[in-house]
């Protein structure tokens, strides 16, 4: 296996900084994962890599420090326990994701994950697409993560017996944010796979590589846009909608209590992965859910109290100095990938001691680069590692800008270009 590099990315693999090193990332529909999959991947970190886990503020799942000619045996391996990285990088529909789990409609949502799941991962048309492609769906707007999907789905009740939903589309973080516009509004479920491939359609046919589906917004205007997707065969089709047994796994969060378990990063070792999956087994039908925020949430079985259960779950797994309480996403950062330009981890756990009373109760979330792939626009307090810099004959160092959120778009930067001494003195008065 020669030809490492973007030849794999569609199989959901990147390269590391370290040479001779890759990542696989797994899709997860919804965030939602079996205890026996856990196990599964708890035991290709432990015979692959080093035993590591990341979990991503997208649901995914990241095993670190696989060796080339271990991918194929990596692949079979998750397969053989149903699991996916088709698409999870690369130029396609990446998994979808919902920051929904503990809504009363989660069980539907998750249903019609699994359904936009099948139907896109491994599909020709929608892959060598001119850049990833992203959907999410949520059961409010409350949260504002549709605004960063190309696709953004938001139930808003049913007519008929049918579930509806508004689409937004054209959204996007990075280099460049720019939140997505209302495309359509209480669109029944049956029509929404018509219009996403309407969508794809159009975004393949005029987006140039590697440009996402916001830049023919920012070039076309939100009214040609529109109009060239509403010109789409497909655009007015229907498929039937979903029958048979139900597809979710997640039970109604009726009569359940939701256990969170924070993960300082979304880090975490295999035997710690695998002793999670022991507790699903235990108290929730063996299923958990990584959640939008990295950390990993339970539907208790009637009969335990979730406080006393996360109690003991966080002394068991060696997790409570490494969960202070605070929100704070974290990307991998230069620890692993090769976009990274700071020591995220270090770096947060470093602004976590400095962090007002105040600001524990806002959400952060720390990115390595300008990608932002830990959405800090979306926190209340947002950090970017944007550049490096260095003075005349010194040491290139990271240098920081700081995003506020106070309204239900994105955040706003307040700062730049700060040292991370700067940065820390600046936290220390943010409320």
């Amino acid at each position: 296996m020669s030809t490492a590099g973007a030849g794999y990315r569609l199989d959901g693999v990147y390269k590391q900084r370290q040479d001779g090193f890759y990542m696989q990332r797994v899709k997860l529909a919804a965030g939602v994962i079996s205890s026996s999959q856990v196990r599964a991947v708890a035991a290709v970190s432990t015979r692959f890599g080093r035993g590591t886990i990341h979990l991503t503020t997208r649901g995914s799942i990241e095993i670190h420090w696989l060796k080339e000619d271990d991918l194929p045996l990596v692949k079979r391996e998750l397969a053989m326990v149903g699991l996916t990285a088709r698409g999870a990088c690369g130029g396609a529909v990446r998994g979808i994701t919902c920051a929904s789990q503990g809504a009363q409609a989660f069980p539907q949502l998750e249903t019609l994950a699994r359904r936009l799941h099948r139907h896109f991962t491994g599909n020709p048309r929608f892959e060598r697409l001119p850049k990833k492609f992203k959907i999410g769906i949520e059961a409010d707007a409350v949260g504002g993560r549709h605004l960063i999907q190309d696709v953004g789905l938001v139930l808003t009740g049913n007519e008929d017996g049918r579930a509806c939903f508004d689409i937004w589309i054209a959204g996007g973080l990075g280099r460049e944010p720019r939140p997505g516009f209302l495309f359509l509004e209480r669109v029944p479920e049956a029509r929404l796979i018509p219009i996403i491939e309407a969508i794809i359609t159009v975004y393949t046919t005029h987006a140039p590589p590697p440009k996402r589906l916001k830049f023919l917004a920012k070039e076309f205007g939100e009214l040609k846009l529109r109009e060239l997707i509403e010109a789409e065969p497909s655009y007015s089709e229907e498929i039937p909608g979903v029958s048979g047994l139900p597809e979710h796994l997640v039970p109604s969060s009726c009569e359940r209590q939701r256990l969170e378990l924070p993960v300082f990063a979304g880090k975490l070792t295999a035997m710690q992965f695998s002793r999670i999956a022991d507790a699903a087994e235990r108290l929730a039908d063996g299923v958990l859910m990584v959640t939008a925020d990295q950390d990993i949430a339970l539907l208790l079985e009637p009969g335990h109290d979730a406080a006393d259960e996360l109690n003991g779950l966080q002394h068991s797994l060696g997790l409570d100095a490494a969960s202070p309480g605070v929100t704070f996403r974290v990307c991998p950062g230069n620890h692993e990938c090769l976009m990274g330009l700071a020591a995220t981890r270090d770096v947060a756990g470093t602004l976590l001691a400095h962090i007002s009373t105040a600001g524990k109760k806002l959400s952060w979330a720390l990115s390595g680069c300008a990608n932002s792939c830990s959405q800090p626009q979306l926190a209340d307090v947002g950090i970017v590692t944007a550049r490096l810099t260095a003075a005349a004959g010194e040491e290139k160092t990271p240098r920081f800008d700081l995003y506020r959120r106070r309204t239900s778009g994105l955040g706003v930067k307040i700062e730049e270009n700060l040292t991370q001494e700067e940065l820390v003195e600046t936290l220390r008065h943010i409320k």
